[in-house]
C-alpha cells in the first residue's frame, strides 16, 4: 500500500471544513485519537470521547463545530458536518492504491478459446479453462481457477485463490476476496437404504453489478434454477449461500452466516453475524435480522428480527429483559418461603 502526504490546508479543502489552527502541519496516517501522534489525522465523532481528545497528540482532528473551542486537546482543527465521514473521504488520497501491473504471468494456464478486451492482469499459477470470457481491466489474482465458460465483466477483481466454478458468471466491478468459491455443487443428496446419493447440479450462480464476497465464503450455484446474488450486494468472510437462492439488491451479509437452499431476500436485507435461515423462506425488503439469530418462518418487508427461535426485535428484547428480571424474583419468594419457615 502506498502512502502520500497531506497538510491540514489540504484536508480541509478535500473535505469542505474549516480550518483552525497550522495549516502546514504534516499528516502521513489516519487512526482513533487514542493511538495518534504528529503526523496522524484523527476524527472526533461525539462527545462520549471528549476526555479521549483532549489527551490526544492527534497532528490534526476532524470534528464538528459544536466542539470547536475546546479549550484541551489537539490544536489544529478541522471543522466539518460529519467527522466519520469526511475521513473516509480522506483515506483514499491519503492512501492511494497502487495501479495495477497489467499483464499475464508466464506460469499461468490459459485454455483454449478464453478471451479478454483491452488490459487484463492475470497472476502467477492461475488455471483459466475453456472459453473463459474476461471483461476489461479485469484483475485475476496468484492461483485463481477460472472454469471451463465462466464470464467475468468489466473492472473485477478476483482474490488470490478463489475459484469460479463452470456455470458462474459475474457481473461488472465483483470483488472476491482470497478463497472465495463460486459456483460450487450446493449440497443437495437423494437419501435411501444405500446411502446418501449427491444430486447433480446444473444451474448457474449469478453475482450482479458491484457484487462483494469476503474470503472462506462459499455461493453455491444452483440445482435447476441460478442462484442469483443482487447488484451492490456486499457478502463478509465466511459465509455460506446455499443453492437456489435469490438475494436482492444492497443487501449486507455479514461474518459467519448461513442462509439454505431456495430462500429468497428482498433488497436491502441486513443478516448480523451468525445469523441462520432454514431454506424455503421469504424475508422481504428491508428486514434487519440481530446476530446469532436464527430465522425459520417467513418475514414481512420492513421487520426487525432478533432472538433464536427469531421473533419481532422489540419482543425478543422484552422477552429477554423479563427473563433477566425471574432470578431476582426467585430470590424474594425464597426469602419470603424462608421468613415463613421461621414463623412456623
Amino acid at each position: 500500500m502506498s502512502i502520500s502526504t497531506l497538510t491540514a490546508q489540504a484536508v480541509a479543502d478535500l473535505v469542505g471544513g474549516r480550518l483552525l489552527g497550522n495549516g502546514t502541519v504534516t499528516l502521513t496516517a489516519v487512526g482513533p485519537l487514542d493511538r495518534a501522534d504528529g503526523s496522524t489525522l484523527s476524527f472526533l465523532s461525539g462527545p462520549r470521547y471528549l476526555g479521549t481528545f483532549q489527551l490526544s497528540a492527534a497532528g490534526a482532528v476532524l470534528l464538528r463545530g459544536e466542539h470547536a473551542d475546546e479549550p484541551a486537546g489537539p490544536a489544529t482543527r478541522i471543522v466539518v458536518d460529519d467527522p466519520a465521514k469526511a475521513i473516509l473521504q480522506v483515506v483514499p488520497v491519503l492512501f492511494p492504491e497502487r495501479p495495477p501491473m497489467w499483464g499475464v504471468d508466464p506460469t499461468a494456464r490459459i485454455g483454449a478459446g478464453t478471451t479478454w478486451r483491452g488490459e487484463i492482469s492475470i497472476g502467477a499459477h492461475a488455471v483459466l479453462g475453456q472459453g473463459v470470457s474476461l471483461g476489461a481491466r479485469c484483475r485475476i489474482g496468484p492461483g485463481v481457477v477460472l472454469g471451463d465458460g465462466v464470464v467475468v465483466g468489466d473492472d473485477c477483481d478476483i482474490g488470490p485463490n478463489s475459484v469460479c466454478h463452470e456455470g458462474t458468471r459475474l457481473g461488472n466491478r465483483v470483488r472476491l476476496k482470497a478463497l472465495a468459491v463460486i459456483g460450487g455443487d450446493g449440497f443437495g443428496f437423494a437419501s435411501g437404504p444405500e446411502g446418501h446419493r449427491a444430486i447433480r447440479h446444473v444451474g448457474g450462480c449469478i453475482l450482479e453489478d458491484d457484487v462483494q464476497v469476503g474470503s472462506h465464503s462459499a455461493v453455491d450455484r444452483g440445482s435447476l434454477d441460478d442462484t442469483v446474488i443482487g447488484a451492490g450486494t456486499k457478502i463478509d468472510n465466511q459465509v455460506h449461500i446455499a443453492h437456489n437462492v435469490r438475494m436482492g439488491r444492497g443487501c449486507l451479509i455479514m461474518a459467519g452466516v448461513g442462509v439454505a437452499g431456495s430462500t429468497r431476500l428482498g433488497n436491502g436485507v441486513i443478516l448480523a453475524g451468525q445469523v441462520g435461515v432454514v431454506g424455503h423462506v421469504v424475508l422481504g425488503d428491508g428486514v434487519r435480522v440481530s446476530a446469532q439469530s436464527g430465522i425459520g418462518q417467513d418475514v414481512p418487508a420492513g421487520t426487525d428480527m432478533g432472538g433464536s427461535p427469531a421473533r419481532r426485535q422489540r419482543d425478543y428484547l422484552r422477552a429477554q429483559s423479563a427473563l433477566y428480571r425471574v432470578a431476582k424474583i426467585i430470590n424474594q419468594l425464597e426469602e419470603l418461603v424462608a421468613k415463613r419457615g421461621d414463623r412456623g
